[in-house]
Protein backbone atom coordinates (compact mmCIF):
# COMPACT_ATOMS: atom_id res chain seq x y z
CA UNK A 1 0.00 0.00 0.00
CA UNK A 2 2.58 2.51 0.83
CA UNK A 3 4.63 1.61 -2.44
CA UNK A 4 1.66 2.02 -4.37
CA UNK A 5 0.55 5.66 -2.55
CA UNK A 6 4.03 7.00 -3.52
CA UNK A 7 3.80 6.38 -7.10
CA UNK A 8 -0.34 7.80 -7.06
CA UNK A 9 1.46 11.21 -5.16
CA UNK A 10 3.61 11.57 -8.03
CA UNK A 11 0.86 11.59 -10.35
CA UNK A 12 -0.92 13.90 -8.29
CA UNK A 13 -3.91 11.13 -7.54
CA UNK A 14 -5.24 11.06 -4.29
CA UNK A 15 -3.42 8.97 -1.75
CA UNK A 16 -5.05 6.13 0.55
CA UNK A 17 -5.89 7.44 3.84
CA UNK A 18 -2.73 8.43 6.17
CA UNK A 19 -0.29 8.43 3.30
CA UNK A 20 1.17 11.47 2.31
CA UNK A 21 -0.19 13.49 -0.95
CA UNK A 22 2.09 15.21 -3.34
CA UNK A 23 1.50 18.63 -1.89
CA UNK A 24 3.25 17.20 1.42
CA UNK A 25 6.15 15.38 -0.63
CA UNK A 26 6.43 18.79 -2.36
CA UNK A 27 6.64 20.76 1.05
CA UNK A 28 9.10 18.25 2.15
CA UNK A 29 11.39 18.60 -1.28
CA UNK A 30 11.20 22.03 -0.19
CA UNK A 31 12.13 22.07 3.45
CA UNK A 32 14.62 19.26 2.38
CA UNK A 33 16.80 20.88 -0.33
CA UNK A 34 16.35 24.67 2.13
CA UNK A 35 17.25 22.92 5.36
CA UNK A 36 19.41 19.36 4.88
CA UNK A 37 20.95 19.18 1.38
CA UNK A 38 24.02 21.32 2.31
CA UNK A 39 25.10 18.29 4.71
CA UNK A 40 23.06 15.31 3.19
CA UNK A 41 23.09 16.19 -0.32
CA UNK A 42 20.74 17.50 -3.15
CA UNK A 43 19.94 13.97 -3.66
CA UNK A 44 20.30 12.47 -0.43
CA UNK A 45 23.56 11.00 -1.23
CA UNK A 46 25.70 12.10 1.77
CA UNK A 47 28.79 13.32 2.71
CA UNK A 48 31.91 10.83 1.92
CA UNK A 49 33.32 8.51 3.84
CA UNK A 50 30.49 8.66 5.71
CA UNK A 51 30.85 5.55 8.02
CA UNK A 52 34.67 7.10 9.19
CA UNK A 53 34.56 9.42 12.08
CA UNK A 54 36.18 12.54 11.51
CA UNK A 55 38.88 13.87 14.20
CA UNK A 56 36.13 15.00 16.50
CA UNK A 57 34.67 11.59 16.83
CA UNK A 58 31.66 12.57 14.98
CA UNK A 59 30.70 10.97 11.32
CA UNK A 60 30.10 12.74 7.90
CA UNK A 61 26.00 13.17 7.06
CA UNK A 62 25.22 10.00 5.74
CA UNK A 63 23.30 9.32 2.79
CA UNK A 64 19.14 9.57 2.85
CA UNK A 65 18.84 7.67 -0.08
CA UNK A 66 18.48 3.36 0.19
CA UNK A 67 22.53 3.33 0.07
CA UNK A 68 22.14 4.85 3.39
CA UNK A 69 20.64 3.91 7.39
CA UNK A 70 17.49 6.05 7.47
CA UNK A 71 15.06 3.53 7.00
CA UNK A 72 16.90 1.18 9.82
CA UNK A 73 14.98 3.72 12.05
CA UNK A 74 11.08 4.22 12.53
CA UNK A 75 9.01 7.48 11.65
CA UNK A 76 9.34 8.38 15.55
CA UNK A 77 13.22 7.89 16.14
CA UNK A 78 13.69 9.54 12.78
CA UNK A 79 11.34 12.67 13.67
CA UNK A 80 13.10 12.68 17.43
CA UNK A 81 16.52 13.18 15.15
CA UNK A 82 15.57 15.86 13.27
CA UNK A 83 13.54 17.70 15.93
CA UNK A 84 16.18 17.18 18.60
CA UNK A 85 19.21 16.72 16.82
CA UNK A 86 21.55 13.77 17.06
CA UNK A 87 23.27 14.24 19.65
CA UNK A 88 20.83 14.52 22.09
CA UNK A 89 19.22 11.34 20.70
CA UNK A 90 22.35 9.31 20.67
CA UNK A 91 24.92 11.14 22.32
CA UNK A 92 26.36 9.59 25.35
CA UNK A 93 29.88 8.90 26.36
CA UNK A 94 32.42 8.34 22.97
CA UNK A 95 29.10 9.38 20.43
CA UNK A 96 29.00 12.72 18.98
CA UNK A 97 26.58 13.74 16.37
CA UNK A 98 27.27 17.05 14.16
CA UNK A 99 23.18 16.48 13.18
CA UNK A 100 21.68 19.74 14.59
CA UNK A 101 18.34 20.16 15.83
CA UNK A 102 15.57 22.09 13.53
CA UNK A 103 12.66 21.64 16.30
CA UNK A 104 12.97 25.48 16.67
CA UNK A 105 13.03 26.30 12.95
CA UNK A 106 10.45 23.55 11.88
CA UNK A 107 7.27 22.96 12.73
CA UNK A 108 5.98 19.40 12.94
CA UNK A 109 3.94 19.24 9.80
CA UNK A 110 7.55 20.22 8.22
CA UNK A 111 9.55 17.60 9.84
CA UNK A 112 6.95 14.87 8.63
CA UNK A 113 6.65 16.18 5.10
CA UNK A 114 10.69 15.74 4.90
CA UNK A 115 10.27 12.35 6.30
CA UNK A 116 7.56 11.62 3.78
CA UNK A 117 10.11 13.15 1.02
CA UNK A 118 13.07 11.08 2.16
CA UNK A 119 11.06 7.76 1.69
CA UNK A 120 10.70 8.63 -1.99
CA UNK A 121 14.42 8.46 -2.18
CA UNK A 122 14.20 4.96 -1.13
CA UNK A 123 12.87 1.72 -3.37
CA UNK A 124 10.33 -0.76 -2.51
CA UNK A 125 12.12 -2.92 -0.23
CA UNK A 126 13.82 0.08 2.25
CA UNK A 127 10.09 1.38 2.19
CA UNK A 128 8.66 -2.17 3.27
CA UNK A 129 10.95 -2.98 5.95
CA UNK A 130 10.59 0.76 7.38
CA UNK A 131 7.22 0.35 7.35
CA UNK A 132 7.30 -3.13 9.26
CA UNK A 133 9.27 -1.18 11.85
CA UNK A 134 6.37 1.01 12.70
CA UNK A 135 4.05 -2.41 13.04
CA UNK A 136 6.52 -4.05 15.66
Amino acid sequence: ALIGAFGLAACGAAAPEGEPNAEVIALGARVYQANCASCHGASGEGQPNWQSRRADRTLPAPPHDASGHTWHHPDDVLIEIIRRGGEAVYGGPGLRSGMPAFGERLGAAEIEAVLAYLKTLWGDAEREYQQGLAEQ
